[in-house]
Parts: C-alpha cells; sequence; structure tokens
C-alpha cells in the first residue's frame, strides 16, 4: 500500500512539473523538471513545495480484507497508531444509513489492524444476521493516535468464516440534478466495475467497468415518489427520491440553505478530518424532518487549502459521507468556496508562504477537482477564455468553471449558482506580482453568463423567485470585512492577468452585480452566500450607505429593496460582528449554528432560522 501511496505521489509531481506555466500568470518558471517562483524582489528562486501529507484517502479506502475469522486492516501509513471503531447495519432497515457501532475496538499498530468477528460478535450481538445468511454490510471508523477520527468507511462481506471482501458501495448513492422530469443517480464502489441500477421499471447498466458510476434517469413524472435499487453481484440497496413538480405549479415547499461546514473545534466528529460531520449530520436531519425538496450549500465544506490531490479527495469524502444519510433522497446542491483550494505552494520563510490554483487548469485545479467529486448541474459557461483579458484565444489558459457556475429551478423559484474563488490566489499581496484573481470577484465571463441568465429568468413566466447564491457577501458583517466584496473599502483589489490589472476594481465589480440583481430583475428575491461563520439578515435598501468615505467614482442607486442572507453557522470556528457602514441596515445577527428553511407559497416567501444543535427558532421572518 505504501508503494502504491508513494508512486500515486510521485506521478502527480512529475505532471505538475510537465505542464508548461499557464500564459496568464507571471515569475513563475519552469526548470529541471520544477516549477520555481522568481520573487522579483530579490531575484530569490523558490521550487515548490513538495510534500507527503500525512493522510491520503487511499489509506483508508484500500486497506480492508477479509481474514479466517473476521476483518485485516491495513492503512499503508507505520506511523499510523490508534483505533478502528466498527459495527455492522442492521439487517431488517436497508435505509439504515450508518453503522451501529459494537462496544468492542480493534488498536491500530503500526498501521495495522484485526478484527476477529467469529470471538466478539454472539448471537445476541448478530444485527446483521450474518450467522443465518453469511452476508453482512460492515462500517468502521479510523481514529489515530490523538483522538482524531480520519475516515468512516464501509463495505459488504459475505461468509460466516472465513470472510470475503465483495464489490460494494463505499459513496452514496447520490440524487442529483433532479427536474420534473429526470435525475441523476450516482455511486462509487470499492472495485471497478459495471453494476445496475433498476428505477421506473428499467435496469441501467455501466457500459464500462468504472469506480464512479453515474445513471442519468429520464422520462419521469413530475412530483412523483420514486424507489430505486443499486444492483450489485451480492448485494442490492434500496432508497427513494422525489421528482420536482411541473414548472410553474405554484404549490407550497420548502428548500434548505447553509454553507462552512468545515472542520471546527471541540474533537470529536466536530473535526472528522476537515469536516465539521457533528453539526453537518444534525442540519441534514433538520432538514429531512422539514421535508426540504433540496439543500443548497454554497462552499467551504472542507478545511481545504491542500496541496496534495488524494488528502483533498480525502476530506471531500468525509463530506459526503457525513451527507450521505440525507442525499439518497434530498439533492444537496453545491457552491465553492475558498476552501476547496487545491494549490500550488511555494515556501518563502512566511507563516502561509504563498499559493496559486494549482495547474493544469483543466485537470488539476481546485475547479476541476469539485467538479470531479461532486455531480452538479453544469451550465454553457467554460471558463474565461475568450475573455478581453485572454491572450490566446487558442488555448486554455484559464480553469474550467464546470459545475461550479449553474442554475436550477424548482417549481416557481431558480436558484442561480456563482464562484467567488474561480482563479483563486491566496494572499492578495501576490496577486499583482502572480497573477489570478482574489476572494469575492466575479471575473467578466461569468458576469456575462450571470447577466444573461438573469434577464432569461426574468422572462420566465413559470419562474416567480430567483434566488443567487455565492460564497462570498457582498456586504460582510462578521469576519470578512477585510475581503469579500468589500476590502475595508479599497477598490484598488482586483485579478491580475498576465502581469496586468483588469479594468474594474472589487467594489466597482460588486456594484454591476448588485446591479443586475436589483436594478434589472424584480424577480431576485434575495442574495444568499456563506464565508462569515454566523447568521445576518441585511435589508439594503436606497438608504443604505455602502461605499467608503472617500469615494468618488460613480454610485449604483439602490431602486428597491434587497435582501443579503448570510449564512455560515455550519460548524466552522465562528466570526464576531464587525463595524461597517451598512451596519444599521443589518436587520439580524447570530452566533448559533444555523440552517435556513425558506418556505414559498406561491407568491410569498417566509424564512424559518433553526438552530440545528438545539433546536431554538433564532427567527422567523417574512421576505416577500
Amino acid at each position: 500500500m505504501k508503494a502504491i501511496i508513494f508512486l500515486l505521489f510521485t506521478n502527480f509531481v512529475l505532471l505538475t512539473a510537465q505542464i508548461s506555466v499557464p500564459k496568464i500568470l507571471t515569475n513563475l518558471q519552469e526548470a529541471n523538471d520544477k516549477i520555481f517562483f522568481i520573487n522579483p524582489e530579490n531575484n530569490k528562486k523558490i521550487k515548490q513545495t513538495e510534500i507527503q501529507p500525512k493522510y491520503v484517502i487511499n489509506n483508508f479506502t484500500d486497506c480492508i480484507q477479509g481474514s479466517t475469522n473476521g476483518i485485516k486492516f491495513d492503512f499503508g501509513n507505520k506511523k499510523l497508531d490508534g483505533n478502528v471503531t466498527w459495527g455492522f447495519y442492521p439487517i431488517d432497515d436497508t435505509k439504515a444509513n450508518y453503522p451501529i457501532y459494537f462496544k468492542n475496538t480493534a488498536k491500530i499498530k503500526e498501521g495495522k489492524a484485526e478484527i476477529d468477528i467469529l470471538s466478539d460478535i454472539s448471537k445476541k450481538h448478530d444485527i446483521a444476521n450474518f450467522m443465518e445468511t453469511g452476508k453482512f454490510k460492515f462500517g468502521y471508523r479510523v481514529i489515530n493516535e490523538d483522538g482524531v477520527i480520519l475516515y468512516d468507511g464501509k463495505a459488504f462481506f459475505k461468509g460466516r468464516g472465513p470472510f470475503e471482501l465483495v464489490l460494494s458501495v463505499t459513496e452514496g448513492p447520490f440524487i442529483n440534478q433532479v427536474t420534473h422530469t429526470s435525475a441523476v443517480i450516482s455511486f462509487k464502489t470499492n472495485f471497478k466495475s459495471t453494476t445496475k441500477v433498476r428505477i421506473n421499471n428499467q435496469i441501467l447498466s455501466d457500459l464500462t467497468p468504472e469506480y464512479q458510476h453515474e445513471f442519468t434517469i429520464t422520462d419521469l413524472k413530475p412530483a412523483t415518489n420514486y424507489e430505486y435499487e443499486i444492483i450489485l453481484p451480492d448485494y442490492t440497496e434500496k432508497y427513494e427520491f422525489t421528482t420536482s413538480p411541473k414548472p410553474g405549479t405554484r404549490k407550497p415547499f420548502n428548500f434548505a440553505f447553509a454553507s462552512d461546514c468545515r472542520q471546527g473545534k471541540g474533537g470529536g466528529e466536530r473535526a472528522i478530518w476537515g469536516v465539521n460531520s457533528y453539526i453537518l449530520k444534525k442540519a441534514g436531519a433538520l432538514a429531512t424532518y422539514n421535508n426540504a425538496a433540496f439543500w443548497q450549500f454554497t462552499g467551504d465544506v472542507i478545511q481545504g487549502y491542500l496541496m496534495h490531490p488524494h488528502e483533498l479527495r480525502l476530506q471531500y469524502a468525509n463530506f459526503k459521507r457525513t451527507i450521505e444519510p440525507f442525499a439518497h433522497k434530498m439533492p444537496v446542491y453545491l457552491g465553492m468556496g475558498n476552501h476547496e483550494a487545491y494549490v500550488m505552494h511555494f515556501d518563502d520563510d512566511t507563516f502561509y508562504g504563498i499559493g496559486i490554483n494549482n495547474f493544469p487548469y483543466k485537470t488539476n485545479s481546485s475547479e476541476s477537482f469539485f467538479a470531479d467529486e461532486f455531480v452538479g448541474f453544469k451550465s454553457d459557461l467554460i471558463s474565461e477564455d475568450g475573455s478581453k483579458y485572454d491572450l490566446d484565444n487558442n488555448s486554455e489558459d484559464f480553469p474550467p468553471y464546470k459545475e461550479s457556475v449553474y442554475y436550477y429551478t424548482y417549481d416557481n423559484i431558480a436558484m442561480v449558482v456563482l464562484n467567488s474563488n474561480y482563479l483563486y490566489t491566496v494572499d492578495k499581496k501576490w496577486i499583482p506580482i502572480i497573477g489570478g484573481n482574489l476572494h469575492g470577484y466575479i471575473m467578466d465571463n461569468q458576469l456575462k453568463w450571470f447577466e444573461q441568465t438573469i434577464s432569461n429568468l426574468e422572462k420566465d413566466k413559470d419562474i416567480d423567485h430567483i434566488f443567487v447564491t455565492i460564497h462570498t457577501p457582498a456586504f460582510p458583517n462578521g469576519g470578512h470585512v477585510a475581503d469579500d466584496m468589500w476590502y475595508n473599502g479599497n477598490n484598488e483589489y482586483r485579478p491580475y492577468i498576465a502581469g496586468k490589472p483588469v479594468e474594474k476594481g472589487i467594489i466597482e465589480r460588486r456594484d454591476e452585480f448588485l446591479d443586475i440583481m436589483i436594478n434589472r430583475s424584480a424577480k431576485t428575491v434575495a442574495l444568499l452566500c456563506g464565508d462569515e461563520h454566523n447568521y445576518s439578515r441585511l435589508l439594503i435598501t436606497e438608504n443604505t450607505n455602502i461605499y467608503p468615505n472617500d469615494w468618488t467614482k460613480s454610485r449604483i442607486k439602490i431602486s428597491r429593496p434587497f435582501w443579503q442572507i448570510t449564512n455560515g453557522a455550519m460548524g466552522a470556528p465562528y466570526y464576531a460582528m464587525e463595524d461597517t457602514p451598512w451596519k444599521s441596515s443589518l436587520k439580524k445577527f447570530s452566533y448559533q449554528h444555523a440552517l435556513c428553511i425558506f418556505n414559498v407559497d406561491n407568491k410569498k416567501i417566509s424564512l424559518d432560522v433553526i438552530n440545528p444543535d438545539n433546536l431554538e427558532k433564532i427567527e422567523k421572518v417574512n421576505l416577500r
């Protein structure tokens, strides 16, 4: 296992080094099959950081096998000591989504552990009924010697001793891209194989052996509940979902919104290697209990800022395993945040060093990995190629937008999802020197796509309400006043492409964004944001002060009241309220964990904000 992991890492480093530096970046150089940053201030040459992370996804997915008396683990990491907590999934409930852990654990010593099922399990503990059937679904949790939960895994075994690992669903299934006539079912398996899905009196099969399986289901009826079944050689799993109503039906429904579940403090499930699973699970249960039609989750799903692709995949896996019990049935639609950053790093002896979006962009960037890990809606927006600052229209100089910018509809609402961390360079001070985009800035092609999308939705007779969601608030209130779309009122901050600044600064671009949502749209109800680890509700009107005192450029005229609702309270460490010019327009601010439930009833919209940890109602308000 260790040799395999090292090979994967080695191939990754060589792949990165052999690809040319994108033309849109400056002061980077290829030499001796390596990437270097040349600091123009002192001409110092700094080699790209190469690391072997402590844990990667392969440690925990390729680690398990059956034995004569039970199950063996080899995590491929001799430095790993700790415990494996394990248990069965109840045999009488195929929809059970978490294992029930047994009272005994297995010690991990130098990366290996073994469970003696025949000695540990008696008839009174055989909730999987494997003694009779010879089959069982098995769950395991890996905890290191410091008590940190690293991964929750699952697998299927057959036998009464010896035991054999068989083809198993290890991630999912998830219901994705649900419309009134279609949906996509996705899941991962432990072996490369062909699998089948049974739904609506039809059986679909993979065309070729895969690890990642995606099935597009068509010809469905609106507002109809469907049972679907994952068919593997040794077992099946049954779940259900409901299609969207026919557009314009205008029957009451609700949906959930939140963001920022990256790991918090307090230990245990509040920090399952990159994810605050404790709050995320409770929010998923609350959304399900409220029969949410879908859950919009806009960014910072993981701790991120990682330099190795397989550590990135580990954190994404922990997020997906947490939402999995709810996402079998309720689609969870995702947007990108800054913590989804997958960076190329240069150590300049400062605390954070220099971090830029990794490349080659098409296959090895933050955006490409996000699209690979999740099955989201797609749009016709390709990238920033072809924009006025593109040097070469014949090459792919920019990252793909793929599934990070899109829109979808449900009955009489539309949700437009944007990406404010595209081509992200981590520290804004390095942007003029290396290039890239800053946190919170919407680049030109994306803005044009957004403008056209809003225009089209305004003309759609079936759509009464539009929501726009983006990770960074237009008006930060606590935690990100120094960046987002404000930067303490400093409009000088902007992207640099090929060593040149783009025309519009951050506040000018914010105003163009606002103008599309507010002045050129009557249907847009609210801007839904994250990034700040709190909940706030801000009402923007023509009387709201949204500029720094020394602002001399043109000012946008706010033609109607407009809501900004920020909910980054899904478990990341909290931020306190800060002073801003628009503070008097702030209607609510809370430090509690929060889940937003938007209730849509024809032309009316109300909002319930609930703490999923203790079910306290933070507020209830009518929005429209």
